[in-house]
């Protein structure tokens, strides 16, 4: 946030980002398909038709085992009726009606929706089959207060495959951490609005990425599904994937009121001048993504009020970066991913563990939740370089009108800029893309953004790259871009930022919208 923090670092006392909601998803592998459940069956020398017989013995041996653990800690195992109802919020009622702060708080069961096994005829080969589909089936919820990791909820499926998952919170673990160094703290909710050590905190917060992951889960597993270890042969366990993760920057403004002199034009910002493109880059696109006719998806732009705040929301498929003023005085950019399939890390192929590191498809496994937290920490910080360019109470002629008048660069004369003409419209657009805004941009980037990506003879190549050049030095020369030392990449200065986003958000505006801003 090289730009944000000096441009409102008076109005903020601290920043902190990392983890926020993770929800994990622990899979049997082995009885996750038709092909590996019908593998495991015949290892087991399990006949199908005793399929049910079997499945009904082990749910049985989970709901005794469950018995005893909430006879051996002195909680309650409550079956609810409706699977609708907020468990959570039960949940945080009864621990507080009981006093609870550590330990087990309540087990919860109800019958809900899932995916399940079944076995059924098939009327043409006249034999049974496996059958992989929408179901129902019973699951239990534990709902605990640990010490080290705040509240944390476990799911369990008592129903072939048993998958379990575990919701956890970053910020609750970061209260924990806090409390056991005796560091002050004011948190409302799941916001913090005060911490007496920021930088302490954010080194807690850090730490979180080393978390030996698989360690942690499976003593959960181990811990509150004590019947796993008896169910399956040793070789069967659990497979951990983050099924969804929030990783969240928070801004700690001075007071309310600084926040709310600046969140509107926040929210005006991100509403007239993110387009889908901004979004694409927000959210880790590769740089050379295009918007097309291959493109299978959609990008919304919502805004909506909650009793948290204003909350702006840009959703690209199944995951999101959102925005709100949160307690009040707390500025939040959060990134949630739900789908990480569109995004890479850089690692050894799995078929070739010996081999090279090259770019591969970023996995939902644990294993690469680093490489997760990395590609959310540059969309927050994309996207608060994006807001940057905000500028309270200036004219856009006091912003624009420099750039617009001739200028020397190198002893020499360099033309003005013409801001709504189509070239130095679509020049200004191009090296403003949200991808640049960590790492800077090229000449063959802005080569391809403004002559497309056609296949050329060398001579006509190198005249665009010539031409590219030219380009480049008429922003340095008006001080709109700067070399980044030792290297052939460019990034936006402050100045040009601001000229630029303003340049853009007054393109985006309706002359309904100016005629209602002059009157």
């Amino acid at each position: 946030m090289s730009t944000f923090l000096p441009r409102f670092g008076s109005e903020i006392k601290g920043v902190l980002s990392g983890w926020d909601r993770l929800r994990f998803r622990g899979t049997i592998r082995w009885l996750a398909s038709l092909r590996g459940l019908g593998s495991y069956l015949s290892c087991q020398h399990i006949l199908l038709k005793d399929f049910k017989t079997y499945v009904t013995n082990l749910t049985d041996r989970i709901q005794s085992a469950t018995e005893e653990l909430a006879e051996r800690h002195r909680r309650p195992l409550i079956f609810l009726p409706s699977s609708k109802e907020r468990k959570e919020a039960r949940a945080l009622e009864i621990a507080e009606a009981d006093q609870v702060r550590q330990g087990l708080v309540v087990i919860f069961k109800c019958v809900e929706p899932c995916y399940t096994f079944t076995v059924g005829p098939n009327a043409t080969t006249k034999r049974l089959e496996l059958r992989y589909k929408p179901s129902r089936c019973s699951h239990l919820y534990f709902y605990l207060r640990d010490q080290q990791y705040g509240p944390i909820s476990v799911r369990l499926q008592m129903w072939m495959p048993f998958t379990v998952h575990v919701c956890l919170n970053g910020r609750e673990w970061l209260a924990q951490r806090l409390i056991a160094q005796g560091i002050g703290f004011e948190q409302r909710d799941n916001c913090f609005v005060d911490v007496a050590e920021m930088a302490t905190a954010q080194h807690l917060l850090d730490r979180q990425l080393q978390t030996k992951w698989d360690q942690l889960l499976d003593g959960l597993v181990q811990q509150w599904h004590p019947a796993h270890a008896g169910l399956f042969p040793p070789a069967v366990e659990y497979y951990w994937s983050a099924e969804e993760t929030e990783w969240a920057t928070a801004l700690l403004f001075q007071s309310p009121e600084a926040l709310a002199r600046v969140y509107p034009q926040f929210i005006q910002r991100a509403m007239t001048s993110f387009g889908c493109a901004d979004v694409l880059r927000f959210l880790g696109r590769r740089p050379t993504a295009r918007i097309h006719g291959n493109f299978k998806g959609e990008v919304l732009t919502s805004l909506k009020t909650r009793p948290e705040g204003v909350r702006i929301k840009h959703s690209l498929k199944r995951n999101w970066i959102k925005m709100y003023d949160k307690q009040g005085q707390v500025l939040r950019v959060e990134t949630t991913i739900n789908d990480p399939r569109d995004m890479k890390s850089f690692r050894v192929k799995a078929s070739d563990p010996q081999g090279p590191k090259s770019w591969q498809r970023l996995r939902k496994g644990v294993s690469d939740l680093h490489r997760r937290a990395e590609i959310s920490e540059h969309a927050n910080q994309r996207y608060l370089e994006s807001l940057a360019a905000t500028e309270i109470a200036t004219p856009l002629q006091d912003v624009v009108g420099k750039v617009c008048a001739p200028t020397q660069f190198q002893g020499r004369r360099v033309r003005a800029l013409q801001p709504l003409s189509e070239g130095d419209s679509a020049l200004l657009a191009a090296v403003a893309r949200g991808e640049f805004a960590i790492n800077g941009f090229r000449n063959r980037d802005v080569t391809t953004l403004l002559y497309g990506e056609a296949i050329l003879d060398l001579k006509e190549a190198k005249r665009r790259a010539a031409r590219t050049t030219r380009l480049l030095r008429l922003l340095r020369a008006h001080h709109l871009i700067r070399k980044i030392p030792k290297t052939h990449r460019y990034q936006l200065t402050e100045s040009g930022r601001l000229t630029i986003h303003s340049v853009i958000a007054a393109q985006r505006t309706n002359v309904q919208q100016l005629a209602q801003l002059v009157a």
